[in-house]
């Protein structure tokens, strides 16, 4: 059977190679090109994203008409302040030279705070003379769906409102199909000398050594009042938030300051991603285009980071017991106590125009569920806590046995989606599950790293359903757990590859090929100790293990391609779940090769900052 790639799937015809520069704070996130600017140019992504809508699509700074030069930017490295050094070109003015370039130091600053957006704009004077110059400010506010950007056609929009300017502030409003009123209000300090519905003009008059600054805050309204902070007030607030996060957080110094450099970057990079809601702290998926939440990533990062805060996992579980689905919606492939893939806010989710508002596409992330809220509990201890939580655990098992095991025989399998996904597992790609000869795999697919982590839910179900008392429920799922050990490793270990297969096809046969889901079967728990020394071997093989991780595909596969997505890349996630795997069975040495792999891979990308991927090209 061969599935075509889905209609969600968002057509590439050019690399995205403009190094954007990114901010990102709660549920805003910002696209800028390293003048500080937001232009109408290149791949035309660059913006002031909230909840799914682009409320700026147009931002830029002119002298006298004029773009200024670049000298230097970058994001700080708590990712807290981007921050922009220009100089003025020659300008002319009557064909005569009015200022030469280099005359003026122009520093821009911005951040994201709570749905809105600060700039501050200082502009000293070197010349030895007084200076008179116009400087302007452009802005547009598409008000474009994130999936429209990306890609996404659509055969209606809803209405741009016409710009309300009042004092010195300008307001840009869209109505949209979905009955929301979306609004941009960007305000201006001092005020501006004129001010038009796409543009301001300030009259800059400088002695030598002087020193004008410009305030712009840009509000990104969604049916409601926005906020009145000034640059400073909303900065120190910035700084308070991060400065407690930090406090709540176990940091780790080495004696090696490459290795700290890394260390550093990535936490500053989760404190980034950590999203507060009302439920508590949510490590959202990745941005740009990921801001949001995600079951899957968010209980794996919440897992990883267990034991330096546990607070994450208790706001990630908080979260998915409240968004726990409850009945059937199968164009949201929902069903009772199921965990949510995906949430997506903005026009498009809500008119149903793309199915990912509350989609529930992935059959891992109940039980994975199961498996943080009984490390949660290994962590801290809080019984209370799980005890308001059992209600989902149990309805979260339930799901395993009604809904996952479609044909009753123990194992989770899935079935491609008619509105969202066709792969439902961790490689969700159109082409991720096939057989040896590269034919893809015919559903319903039970995949290899699934039932792994059916038996760990299953384990720590039991745990807590003991310290809650319920003896007879813990031996049920003891029993359970053990049954499926053992049919799994009958059914999906095979002798000619030295690995676990991929998956069981509909047909129950098994696809036979070397992959780094096996290597979940260690992080679980499910893999004989005998099947766990022979895979690790497989692992680290130079067809699977590239030099800098393991390849998700080997390179001895049909289907390798180092360049995919699924089929041959290296993901930093999947090394990390396979490191703890190993170590769980005693494999220490081969953790470090790990480790020493994507250290050393981090020290090739700017920042130290691993990507979500890279290819698995041999070392």
């Amino acid at each position: 059977m061969v599935i075509e790639p889905h209609k969600y799937y968002i057509l590439a015809r050019s690399g995205e190679i403009e190094h954007g520069l990114i901010l990102k704070q709660g549920d805003s996130f910002a696209i800028f090109n390293h003048y500080g600017n937001i232009e109408q140019s290149g791949l035309g992504k660059q913006g002031i994203y909230h909840r799914g809508t682009r409320y700026i699509s147009r931002l830029e700074f002119f002298i006298c008409n004029t773009k200024p030069f670049f000298l230097s930017s970058g994001v700080r490295e708590d990712n807290i302040l981007l921050t922009v050094d220009l100089t003025n070109p020659d300008i002319i003015i009557d064909n005569n030279l009015f200022l030469s370039r280099g005359s003026l130091h122009i520093f821009r600053s911005k951040f994201l705070f709570e749905g809105s957006y600060y700039e501050r704009i200082k502009i000293q004077n070197f010349a030895p003379f007084n200076i008179n110059l116009p400087i302007f400010i452009a802005f547009d506010a598409d008000f474009a769906d994130i999936f429209e950007v990306r890609g996404v056609k659509r055969k209606k929009r809803g209405e741009r409102l016409k710009a309300i300017i009042k004092g010195d502030a300008i307001t840009l409003g869209y109505k949209g199909l979905d009955g929301v009123f979306r609004q941009t209000n960007i305000a201006f300090y001092p005020s501006p000398s004129e001010i038009f519905p796409s543009q301001v003009k300030f009259h800059l008059n400088l002695a030598p050594k002087e020193t004008a600054t410009l305030f712009l805050t840009i509000n990104c309204i969604e049916s409601g009042a926005s906020q009145s902070l000034s640059y400073e007030d909303a900065l120190l607030r910035t700084k308070k938030v991060l400065k407690e996060l930090r406090e709540r957080t176990c940091v780790i110094f080495t004696s090696n300051e490459q290795f700290n450099a890394w260390l550093n970057r990535s936490f500053s990079d989760i404190f980034m991603m950590l999203t507060e809601t009302p439920f508590g702290l949510y490590p959202y998926a990745g941005i740009p285009w990921f801001n949001t939440i995600f079951g899957r990533d968010g209980i794996i990062t919440a897992l990883e980071c267990l034991w330096i805060n546990p607070d994450i996992a208790k706001g990630v579980l908080n979260y998915l017991a409240y968004t726990q689905a409850k009945e059937e919606i199968p164009e949201k492939d929902a069903q009772p106590g199921k965990i949510v893939h995906e949430i997506r806010k903005g026009e498009m989710a809500a008119t149903g125009e793309i199915p990912f508002d509350y989609y529930y596409g992935s059959v891992d992330t109940t039980p994975l569920f199961i498996i943080l809220a009984g490390a949660y509990y290994e962590r801290t201890g809080d019984k209370e806590f799980i005890e308001n939580l059992w209600p989902h655990i149990e309805l979260a098992l339930n799901w395993i046995d009604t809904y996952g095991d479609l044909d009753k025989d123990s194992f989770i399998e899935y079935l491609p989606s008619v509105n969202g996904l066709v792969n439902k597992g961790w490689k969700d790609s159109h082409d991720s599950v096939f057989h040896a000869n590269g034919n893809l795999a015919k559903p319903p697919i039970a995949l290899v790293e699934v039932q792994g982590y059916v038996y760990a839910a299953k384990r720590k179900a039991a745990c807590l359903a003991k310290i809650l008392g319920k003896e007879k429920m813990t031996k049920k799922l003891l029993r359970e757990a053990e049954s499926l050990k053992r049919k799994f490793n009958d059914m999906f270990w095979c002798n000619d590859i030295n690995s676990y297969a991929l998956a069981l096809d509909g047909d129950k046969c098994p696809c036979k090929v070397r992959t780094s889901n096996a290597g979940h079967a260690l992080f679980s728990g499910i893999a004989k100790r005998g099947y766990a020394k022979r895979l690790v071997r497989t692992l680290f093989e130079d067809h699977l293990f590239s030099g800098w991780g393991i390849r998700t595909v080997s390179s001895l596969e049909r289907a390798y391609n180092p360049i995919s997505y699924h089929n041959g890349s290296v993901w930093p996630h999947d090394n990390a779940i396979i490191a703890y795997g190993l170590s769980r069975y005693g494999f220490k040495e081969d953790v470090l090769k790990i480790i020493k792999g994507l250290f050393e891979a981090s020290t090739f990308f700017g920042l130290h900052r691993l990507p979500e991927l890279f290819c698995g090209f041999p070392r």
